[in-house]
């Protein structure tokens, strides 16, 4: 029997064993030897054994009880971070194969974690090494579209295909940075140097980065706030994504649209709102616009490279924070980014 190659269970048999053949003698003699009031010696002798047997079975349970807590101080160090974490246990019997069975699991994963990291690590210099080998045959065609739009000004079909040409190179050089971005998320090499900023000054920028091209099409921004609203972030990052989510709008909106952008707290919360009144999102593609280069049927965008939301909600995340996203189809969307850390200002 498995059970049995346990040394506690053995012991707690071998003891109990004992017991019962301690009462066995002393009721026998007791009955041989016909001592006054015998069965009130059996029956007090019956509460020996009774009393015996469970402080036995305490003893054990406490002892299996300390090596449970051990393990699970044990897991918990690994499931915060500890790698080399590992259960202690050299003996046999069925608790401590399960010990083993569970080493071994921390140990396979601890090495596909490892070949998911090299493979990470690998796929980020692979896009580092191709987005750097594309820059210079990029530049050198910017260059080359720029010398034939100024050679092309009075033949108008060669200015069309140039400025075509221009729009084609600039999503080839977008492409090439939002990859490198996601590389880097991927692989784990961003290190956000977190300072607490004014979430509406933040905002502010963002307004500003998009002002012209919202005014080119005709569009409009509006910034809502609730006043200053200190939190801690990377600023480069956050308004990284939030570049991303503002873009996203305007090219799901068109002339006469319009993209609020704010912030607010709420329950002890962060909470940033990008919402516009443009064509919305099918609800066949709410849950999968957050997957790399997907692009829904029902989008008359074509701009875009499906990279844009992806490393927005990377960085939301890598800041604490969720996504979320509420939409009608026709009637416009809200993109909604909480965060939990409130810092107050210094």
């Amino acid at each position: 029997m498995r059970i049995l190659a346990d040394r506690r269970i053995r012991a707690l048999l071998f003891s109990m064993g004992i017991c019962v053949g301690v009462y066995i003698l002393l009721s026998a003699a007791i009955l041989i030897l016909g001592l006054e009031n015998g069965a009130v010696w059996v029956f007090l002798s019956a509460l020996a054994l009774i009393l015996a047997v469970w402080l036995l079975c305490i003893r054990y349970l406490r002892g299996q009880d300390k090596i449970l807590e051990g393990a699970v101080a044990v897991l918990s160090d690994y499931i915060a971070g500890d790698p080399s974490a590992r259960i202690a246990c050299d003996e046999e019997g069925e608790l401590c194969r399960l010990f083993h069975q569970i080493n071994f699991l921390a140990a396979v994963l601890d090495a596909q974690a490892q070949r998911e990291a090299s493979s990470r690590e690998s796929l980020k210099k692979t896009i580092e090494d191709i987005s750097h080998q594309l820059k210079t045959p990029l530049a050198a065609l910017n260059i080359y579209n720029g010398i034939l739009q100024e050679e092309a000004r009075d033949l108008p079909a060669i200015r069309e295909f140039t400025e075509l040409s221009e729009q084609e190179l600039d999503r080839i050089e977008t492409l090439i940075q939002s990859l490198l971005k996601m590389a880097r998320l991927d692989a784990g090499t961003v290190i956000l140097n977190k300072q607490p900023e004014d979430i509406r000054d933040i905002l502010e920028k963002v307004k500003e980065h998009f002002a012209f091209r919202a005014a080119r099409e005709g569009k409009e921004i509006h910034l809502e706030s609730d006043g200053e609203l200190y939190f801690s972030c990377d600023r480069l990052w956050l308004t990284e994504g939030l570049d991303n989510i503002v873009k996203n709008a305007l090219d799901h909106t068109k002339a006469g649209d319009a993209i609020w952008i704010g912030a607010r707290r709420r329950a002890g919360v962060l909470q940033i709102l990008i919402r516009d009144n443009g064509s919305g999102i099918h609800p066949e593609d709410l849950y999968h616009i957050f997957k790399r280069f997907y692009r829904s049927r029902f989008s008359k965008d074509t701009q875009g490279i499906g990279l844009g939301l992806p490393l927005a909600r990377s960085v939301v995340e890598m800041h604490g924070g969720n996504v979320e996203v509420d939409s009608e189809w026709g009637g416009g969307t809200v993109f909604t980014m909480t965060f939990m850390e409130i810092p107050t200002r210094s």
